[in-house]
């Protein structure tokens, strides 16, 4: 006790002057102080503790599949896993970016809500679809590329505990995206055709079982995301599918988050959730991405459309978020959407990527390997089941834990040099076995990539049993 009495002491007196302490007339009680010392010293937190959002998480798909390309001893690699694109926007996109750049006002920062100028071209490119016209002030909103758009509108409408159900397979970040404003996710699964392991099948054919749905509907559902084009099947959502879709939301009060990011790229008719009725658009936050139309998705141009009664919440989130977004981009996507009609973009872009899911498809044609027939979007689903992977192949502790399609794509990327995204990422545990075949490929390159990628793919056929 009196080392104790000696150290608290001691420790009492450090940054006092020997005089002020002496004219003290009560020492502090040692039992106290050293309690006190002690309680502190147990209160201390380690400052460098991750958040539970962001511990914990398995590595993701996107660092594995890219460390594998990096260090594939096939070189160069044939990338074929991110949907980016392998070639530039047309040349009159780069003429507005490289003019825009040089204006002063372009270089500076622009309203939150986004630059006047994009928000009227985009009222006016969606008016017609819409069937009236669009006010571009309170049913638009600019984002910092479509997954800040979709981010802002769970911060703008979730509170702890709310529910959002998700179709399965899901884009990724749908789910980190709800999860960070305490949001849970409520699964509902896509089911795929019974005999698409076998055959090749239209991306149609997968189908949502309705009373599924309304099933997973609770008191705490607060919204539901719906992505047509899909990603990753590249089902197009037909006309009756949304409406049963949105007359249930309608019945339930739920807000509709439609990404329709790929909305440009169809090649079956489709149809726009929020142009369904007036009650379901409501209730709908239509998304979209001058990123995935104009092929520069490192642009992060994004866009929500809704009614005022939602829009103006995810703008403000949006605010507080990133405050706003890149000016002489959004400058240069007006442009893009002013000029596009008389380019005949659209409808170019269109019968291009088509073309191209075309010519990738014809190795699979050759290996006897089904593949799922995209409806829209730039993304082949391929089943390879019949590919046989030797017994004894080394994979990485991180890889050999994962399903089969992990392996199946570290498979393509070591041996072939082709990158491939395993689509299990985009299904929860208990449903990953759906897909646990197959590989996600993005066709959105150079024929000569294409090409390239399907000479290299033909190496497959020595392992199809």
């Amino acid at each position: 006790m009196q080392s104790l009495r000696r150290l608290v002491l001691s420790t009492a007196s450090i940054g006092r002057s020997p005089t002020r302490l002496s004219r003290s007339k009560t020492l502090p009680n040692p039992h106290s102080q050293a309690l006190r010392l002690f309680s502190a010293s147990a209160m201390v937190k380690d400052p460098f503790k991750p958040a539970a959002r962001v511990a914990g998480q398995r590595q993701d798909v996107w660092s594995i599949v890219n460390e594998a390309a990096q260090a594939s001893p096939v070189q160069p690699i044939v990338n074929m896993g991110q949907g980016f694109f392998g070639y530039n926007p047309p040349e009159f996109v780069l003429d507005a970016a490289r003019e825009a750049i040089g204006k002063v006002e372009c270089n500076q920062y622009s309203p939150t809500k986004g630059r006047p100028r994009l928000k009227k071209a985009i009222a006016n490119a969606y008016s017609p679809y819409f069937g009236r016209t669009l006010d571009p002030d309170t049913e638009v909103t600019i984002t910092t590329g479509a997954n800040e758009g979709m981010l802002s509108a769970f911060m703008g409408f979730l509170e702890q505990g709310d529910e959002v159900i998700v179709f399965e397979p899901f884009f990724d970040q749908y789910i980190s995206n709800i999860e960070m404003p305490g949001g849970k996710v409520v699964y509902v699964p896509l089911h795929p055709p019974k005999d698409g392991a076998t055959k090749t099948t239209s991306a149609g054919e997968w189908s949502l079982d309705l009373k599924e749905f309304e099933n997973a509907i609770t008191e705490r559902t607060r919204m539901v995301v719906i992505n047509s084009p899909h990603n990753p099947i590249g089902k197009v959502f037909t006309k009756e599918e949304l409406q049963s879709i949105g007359d249930i939301c309608v019945k339930h009060n739920i807000i509709i988050l439609s990404d329709e990011v790929y909305d440009r790229l169809y090649y079956v008719p489709f149809t726009r959730m929020a142009t369904l009725s007036p009650e379901i658009a409501r209730l709908t936050l239509t998304v979209g991405s001058a990123g995935k139309n104009f092929y520069a998705t490192g642009w992060r141009v994004g866009y929500l459309i809704g009614p005022e009664h939602l829009i103006k919440y995810v703008s403000a989130a949006h605010t507080r978020i990133c405050y706003s977004s890149v000016s002489p981009l959004q400058e240069a996507t007006a442009v893009a959407f002013e000029q596009a009609d008389a380019h005949n973009f659209w409808e170019d872009s269109k019968k291009e990527m088509k073309a191209k899911v075309d010519l990738f498809n014809q190795v699979w044609d050759e290996l006897g390997l089904p593949y799922s027939e995209p409806e829209g979007g730039y993304f082949v689903l391929v089943n390879l089941a019949k590919v046989q992977l030797p017994e004894d192949y080394d994979f990485p502790p991180h890889v050999a834990s994962r399903p089969r399609d992990f392996k199946l794509s570290w498979f393509c990327i070591k041996e072939l040099g082709v990158a491939a995204i395993p689509p299990t990422e985009f299904f929860t545990d208990a449903n990953a076995h759906i897909v646990e075949d197959w590989l996600r490929f993005a066709v959105c390159k150079d024929d000569a990539v294409l090409e390239q990628a399907k000479q290299r793919l033909r190496g497959l056929k020595k392992y199809i049993k």
